[in-house]
């Protein structure tokens, strides 16, 4: 089922319909409502954000956003949905990472990631934490990195499913070290967490937001963040890269559009977005979601997506993962 809900600047009566207009140039656009697709439910952190974001730009271009779920396929009903759609700036992409993984790792879908859609702008990071249960004797990141290699490869850890990016990040970190562990997939990084605090599995990689609470009330310790840099909300945390220069495993999401869309365009929607994420109200409220600000132009954007692709491609194949369904 689709979810939509309106995102106003002004008041606005009545359902709108499917834009058909051709393509408009800069100094008109918008002159109808925006569509902001996303491939995930309300409540994961790409909808949340798409809200936030859309919210603002709405304010910012005098126009409405209607932000509307398409979920399914790891994001890709949502992509192939917008990849088709008519060039002309009106419906938008606000997509993850996993726009990637699904290429990276071989899967067909109904659309190029690389010919078929343009990006538009990269809008934010959500960091992951390693979080352990309580019981593990390790209070930082070379205890715990001890405390896998004494055991032997015979400790386990949860991920939200196979080929995940909390399954795929754990695995480099794994790999940098030459360590091994028992993976136990679940359908979700709900599940996954929670059998971290039953005591099922000793440690996994997730999102603040399902962390924190957690970590608050002494039902786990955390021992990194994945971010380059420490969490403002955690500053006592540090980041993996302060022993592993370089290393980075963020949740990133971003703004692309239907190809041929004109470039004027996308750089009039770019500049919307940076300008929202430039905002301090924006980057207070995305830090509540576990989430930073990380805007870029179009041709940054498309550099990363190539590099991400690249890189992911290399995982897949050294390591034979396979995604879930």
């Amino acid at each position: 089922m689709k979810h939509a809900a309106w995102i106003l600047c002004g008041v606005l009566t009545g359902a709108v319909p499917a834009v058909e207009s051709p393509a408009v140039a800069q100094d008109s656009f918008p002159s109808a409502p925006i569509r902001l697709v996303v491939g995930f439910a309300p409540g994961a952190i790409a909808d949340s954000a798409s809200r936030l974001l859309g919210q603002k730009i709405a304010g910012q271009m005098n126009a409405a956003v209607v932000v509307e779920n398409r979920t399914g396929a790891n994001g890709n009903i949502a992509a192939e949905y917008v990849a088709k759609s008519k060039p002309n700036g009106y419906t938008l992409l606000f997509n993850t990472m996993t726009i990637v993984l699904g290429p990276a790792a071989g899967q067909r879908t109904g659309y190029d990631i690389l010919k078929d859609l343009v990006p538009v702008a990269r809008a934010v990071n959500a960091p992951n934490l390693i979080a352990l249960h309580p019981a593990v004797p390790a209070n930082s990141l070379a205890e715990f990195l001890g405390f896998v290699r004494a055991s032997s490869g015979k400790v386990s850890y949860s991920s939200a499913g196979t080929g995940s990016p909390s399954h795929l990040g754990m695995v480099l970190l794994l790999q940098a070290y030459n360590l091994t562990a028992v993976h136990v997939p679940y359908k979700g990084a709900g599940p996954a967490l929670l059998d971290v605090v039953g005591g099922h599995v000793q440690f996994t990689m997730a999102g603040l937001t399902g962390v924190l609470p957690l970590l608050r009330d002494k039902r786990v310790k955390v021992v990194a963040i994945t971010s380059l840099q420490r969490s403002p909300l955690l500053p006592d945390v540090p980041a993996l890269a302060e022993s592993m220069p370089g290393f980075e495993m963020v949740v990133w999401l971003g703004v692309m559009a239907p190809a041929d869309t004109p470039p004027a365009v996308v750089r009039k929607v770019n500049l919307e977005f940076v300008k929202a994420l430039q905002d301090t109200e924006i980057q207070s409220r995305l830090a509540q979601q576990g989430a930073e600000p990380s805007p870029s132009s179009p041709e940054d954007y498309g550099a990363y997506i190539r590099k991400e692709l690249e890189r992911w491609t290399g995982v897949f194949k050294s390591t034979g993962i396979k995604l879930d369904d």
